[in-house]
């Protein structure tokens, strides 16, 4: 069941939704959170990188790094890629999971952010936003605008092993945008 407005509230009240910065009441709508676009972005390193082999592992540098400031934009080109993260940071509590969407207002403008989409029970981080441009034309991202929004949903149970206590879980407490870790793709 996803969570209401007043349920969302109540869940942040309790300390089992946890975000930092504090959201503003603004950004709890009817049925979801709207985050924000934090500073950093990065970008393939074509010239050190001109194929990405989940087998082979990725090396440490494929990826250029870019921090804005709040009014810098970063420009998005046509049929390009980037990796951003939310500029909130959360902690989600055993019982409860989080779908993540990109806002609807940049999908018309060609901008599609996906986020892997679901957030497991004890998930804490910023969420790291794969962030693509559609259109045939540039488009200017910010730092600190609306980039997605968050429905919350409670778990029937509570879940006996969280993604902060799973072994394979690969991405936790991350500040930055998480580059890509294949480990998990392949049985060993």
């Amino acid at each position: 069941m996803i969570l209401s407005d007043r349920d969302i509230r109540k869940a942040i009240r309790e300390g089992r939704l946890v975000f930092q910065p504090r959201l503003k009441p603004v950004q709890i709508g009817p049925a979801s959170i709207d985050l924000r676009l934090g500073p950093i972005f990065k970008t393939f390193h074509v010239t050190k990188l001109s194929l990405v082999d989940p087998k082979q592992g990725l090396p440490e540098d494929y990826m250029d790094t870019y921090l804005l400031k709040p009014s810098q934009p970063f420009v998005l080109h046509p049929n390009h890629f980037i990796l951003a993260s939310t500029l909130e940071y959360l902690k989600v509590a055993n019982d409860i999971a989080v779908r993540a969407e990109g806002k609807s207002t940049l999908a018309r403008m060609g901008i599609l952010v996906h986020t892997a989409g679901f957030v497991d029970p004890g998930f804490e981080g910023v969420l790291t936003l794969e962030i693509s441009n559609q259109s045939n034309v540039a488009v200017a991202l910010y730092p600190r605008m609306y980039i997605c929004q968050i429905a919350v949903e409670f778990l029937s149970s509570p879940a006996e092993v969280p993604y902060n206590k799973r072994q394979r879980s690969l991405y936790r407490k991350q500040r930055v945008p998480a580059i890509a870790n294949p480990k998990n793709l392949f049985e060993r």
